[in-house]
Formats: structure tokens, C-alpha cells, sequence
């Protein structure tokens, strides 16, 4: 392959295969079992198989197929295991890896974007891509400086592939249920699109990395890599490594789980609070697991304390929301009502906010009742997030004779919202498939606005304020005593003269 498919004909073929080849493999499953074999092995066959096709073709076409399978696929704790067990490998590949683009397309690109002498921006450049998203790939180099940087490659056509591969998905959406059963995925399709432009621009993005970058350059938690260098089509970033949160939920050990988690829900908290933006990829291959600083830079305990704890890298930040004022407040408030059991409350709220129209009425308690199984994980103080727990909420409010699917169904979802509730349900899905025990109230409280009452708010603030003031009376005693003089006691300015301690 030695470009992506631009043909719409071609791509559009490919993908309607998909829903074709699910038709095809149940008529010869069918035909399986009247030969002999069981139910359950030729199920298994058939959904391997249909796996199979399903990562070779969107990770072929890359473009718009490609994004929606890396978005579908942190939706598959989600699924029933006899269901998810086949898909979640072919998908998990998604996140990390996919067929690359040669070499030659690669120079190409960097020769028009760079320059003809691009190779002297490099000390290093290695040819074979480290990792395949869906409109680039990423090459490791060393920068002319000595830094180890990640040069990200805009697959020549991405955009056309984008808007080709959407349009068409959008017009089968409801033959794609057998990727996600029960999901709608049109409305997910119509998000990706609204997205596009945003998607394809690296000014865009390496302005809201560095942003991020700028914010949090001396958390101890987060790690975010500095832009080294941005034109069209390219984008050069300072190489972190890590573990991939892919390969933490594949064999991660307990604490990595848990701390991936924490962090992972702190980020999604705290970045609109921090940075008035919403990092709105939340896939698994967008983050990266760091060992502590210290343990990076070789210390350990017995050079002096403690090394820290893992941190979170995170990458990509081509798709984002603007949120000046951080996530609305009203999300807070919301939720807060809701743990109160202020069904009236949370009701009038959801209508302020285009939840409910002015055309339907509903029973607040019934609103209630939907929402408290979904908010579970902050009425506690820590939550076990589990591929068994979303199940249940999923399948709650999938199944037609449920009342929770036919009040649903009467909610409505505000345009405004949308990303923010995508971006919300993904991280969801993430932390289940990590199975991470998470003290998500923590986050909250900390980051979203309205969740505390008025009153705590102001507590809260009061605390901080009183703990600034101490700290300062304490490092203004310090700095005396470290100059070595003491005044004498009195009112107003100090009286008397120094004395020698």
C-alpha cells in the first residue's frame, strides 16, 4: 500500500464489505453447524473471523473508518463477554498500531512540509513508524539539539479520507450494530465529523499542547511532552516513554491499574479547571504510564526518601473542547442534587439545561431513579470500576421493556454536551477495562465546579486561604532566623532595634 485509498468508490466498498461479510459469516456458521459442530465453537469461529476483517479493514482504510473503531473500542467492556471476547483484541490494536504508510510517502511529505533538507532538523530519524493512528503516524528521532523527539506524519488525503469514510459509515450506521450491539452509532459518526477540521490541523493542536505542556511542566503527577517543532501536515513533539495503558489493561499489575485510574480521572477533572480545555481522545493509546522522576533519573530511596509514584503521560491532543470557564458548573450541581436525593432539584436543573424539552413532562423521581445506578462510583469514597458493573448499567438501559430504556429515550442530549459526555462515557470505559479501584469523589471535590455546596466552597477556600497565611508567617520566621536577627515584640511595625540571636 503506498498511500491511503482515496477513491470514495474504492473506501466505500471496503466498508459496506463489513456489514456484508457479518451477513455472509452467520449463513456460513449456519452451515457449520448442520455439518456437526456445536453452537458455541462455530459462534467463536464466526466472531473471530469477523474480528479479523474488521481491524484489516479499518485499519487499512485509517481516515474516518479507523477513528470510529479506536472510538468504538473503549466502549467493549460494555458488551457481553461471549461478544466482547472476540472484537477486543481486533480493536485494542486500534489504539496503538495499524498497517504503516512507506517510507518513501513519509519523506515525501517531510521534503514539502520541512523543506528538502529536512534531514538536517534530525540527528536520527527512523524510518519504521512507532505507532499508526488514524490520519498519521508517529516516527522516533533525535532532534538537532540531542533531544529524543516523536515527528507525527498527516497521512497524505486525510482529510478527504475523513469526510469520505464518515459520510459513508453515517449511511449504514444501523448495519454497523454488530460492532457495538446496542449502541447507537450514528450520533457518534455525526460527533467525528463535527470534528474534522479540528482533527487535521497541527497549529491547532500544538497550540493546545502547549498549553497543556505550560500548565502542568512541573506537576508531579501528569506529564505532558513540549512542542519542538510545528508546520502543515507535521508535527514534532519531545519523545516520552512508558508503558502504553493498552498493555497496563492487558497484564498491568493492581497498583499500576489503580494508579493509572486515579491519574486518569484526575486529568479528565482537573485539565478544563486548569487549562480551559477538554482533552477529548480518551483511548487507551493516547496515555502512557511513567515510572516515578526520580526512579527515571536513576535515585532511589536510600539516596534520600522516597521516589514518587507513577505518572500519567498523555499525548495527542489533535481533538479538544474549549471550556473557558472549565466544565460547567451545572454538571456539579447536578450531580451534588442527586447524591442529596433532590429529585425536584436535579429535575429543574436537567431542564434549564436542554435535558428534558418544554414538550415532555416526566416524574423527577423516575429522573432519579435513572440516574443514581449511573453515578454509583461518587456516592463512595472509592469505586472499583469493573467490566461487570458497566454491563449491568448498559444492558439496564439497552433492553426496550426496561423503564430506565423508555425514560431514556425521552432525554435529550444538548449539543454542548455532547463531547463532554462522550468524552466522559470513554474515560468510564477505560478506567473498566483497567479494573481500577479509583477515589473518584476525590477528583470532584477538588476540580468540579458545584459539586460541594456554596458553603463547603467557601470553607474550603477560607482553609486554603488561613494555610497560605501560615505558610507565610512561617517562611517569614525562617527567613528572620536565617538572617539571624529577632525583633522586639509590639504593636504595629516592629520597635526596637535587632539583637544578634
Amino acid at each position: 500500500m503506498s498511500d491511503l485509498p482515496r477513491k470514495a468508490v474504492t473506501r466505500t466498498a471496503k466498508l459496506a464489505a463489513l456489514p456484508l461479510g457479518f451477513a455472509g459469516r452467520a449463513t456460513w456458521g449456519l452451515g457449520k453447524r448442520i455439518g456437526g459442530k456445536s453452537a458455541e465453537l462455530v459462534a467463536r469461529e464466526v466472531q473471530q473471523r469477523t474480528a479479523d476483517q474488521l481491524f484489516k479493514t479499518l485499519g487499512e482504510l485509517k481516515g474516518g473508518a479507523m477513528k470510529l473503531g479506536q472510538a468504538l473500542s473503549v466502549f467493549e467492556s460494555a458488551l457481553p463477554e461471549e461478544i466482547a471476547g472476540p472484537y477486543r483484541a481486533a480493536l485494542t490494536k486500534l489504539q496503538e498500531a495499524a498497517p504503516p504508510l512507506p517510507a518513501r510517502t513519509v519523506h515525501g511529505v517531510l521534503a514539502e512540509r520541512i523543506g528538502e533538507d529536512w534531514r538536517e532538523y534530525f540527528l536520527e530519524f527512523e524510518d519504521t513508524p512507532a505507532a499508526a493512528a488514524s490520519i498519521g503516524q508517529v516516527h522516533r528521532a533525535v532532534w538537532h539539539d540531542g533531544r529524543e523527539v516523536a515527528v507525527k506524519v498527516q497521512y497524505p488525503g486525510a482529510g478527504e479520507a475523513l469526510l469520505s469514510d464518515l459520510a459513508q459509515l453515517s449511511r449504514f450506521a444501523r448495519l454497523l450494530g454488530p460492532l457495538v450491539p446496542g449502541m447507537d452509532i450514528k450520533p457518534l459518526i455525526k460527533e467525528l465529523r463535527d470534528r474534522v477540521s479540528e482533527e487535521l490541523d497541527y497549529e491547532l493542536e500544538a497550540r493546545a499542547q502547549q498549553e497543556h505542556a505550560a500548565e502542568f511542566e512541573d506537576d508531579p503527577d501528569v506529564v505532558i511532552p513540549q512542542v519542538v517543532h510545528q508546520s502543515d501536515q507535521v508535527l514534532v513533539t519531545e519523545w516520552i516513554d512508558g508503558i502504553p495503558l493498552s498493555e497496563v489493561i492487558a497484564e498491568g499489575t493492581a497498583e499500576q491499574r489503580d494508579r493509572a485510574g486515579q491519574l486518569l480521572a484526575r486529568f479528565l477533572f482537573s485539565g478544563p479547571a486548569r487549562t480551559g480545555l477538554l482533552h477529548a481522545d480518551p483511548h487507551p493509546g493516547n496515555f502512557r504510564l511513567l515510572p516515578p522522576a526520580a526512579e527515571e533519573a536513576g535515585q532511589t530511596e536510600e539516596d534520600g526518601g522516597p521516589v514518587g509514584s507513577w505518572r500519567l503521560g498523555v499525548l495527542d491532543f489533535g481533538t479538544v473542547d474549549r471550556l473557558p470557564g472549565g466544565l460547567p458548573r451545572n454538571i456539579g450541581d447536578s450531580l451534588r442534587l442527586a447524591l442529596e436525593g433532590d429529585a425536584a432539584g436535579v429535575y429543574g436543573l436537567l431542564r434549564e439545561e436542554g435535558f428534558v424539552k418544554e414538550s415532555i413532562d416526566l416524574d423527577p423521581d423516575a429522573v432519579l431513579d435513572y440516574l443514581l445506578p449511573i453515578i454509583e462510583p461518587t456516592q463512595v469514597e472509592e469505586f472499583t470500576f469493573s467490566r461487570g458493573w458497566i454491563r449491568e448499567q448498559a444492558a439496564r438501559i439497552a433492553d426496550p421493556r426496561s423503564p430506565a430504556h423508555q425514560l431514556g429515550r425521552q432525554l435529550n442530549l444538548p449539543p454542548s454536551y455532547v463531547l463532554i459526555h462522550r468524552v466522559t462515557l470513554s474515560t468510564i470505559g477505560v478506567l473498566c477495562q483497567l479494573g481500577a479501584t479509583v477515589r473518584l469523589r476525590d477528583e470532584l471535590e477538588a476540580w468540579l465546579p458545584g459539586f460541594l455546596s456554596e458553603v463547603a466552597e467557601t470553607e474550603e477556600t477560607e482553609t486554603e486561604v488561613a494555610e497560605t497565611e501560615v505558610t507565610r508567617t512561617v517562611d517569614a520566621e525562617a527567613e528572620a532566623e536565617a538572617e539571624g536577627t529577632e525583633y522586639a515584640e509590639g504593636e504595629g511595625e516592629p520597635e526596637g532595634e535587632p539583637v544578634q540571636a
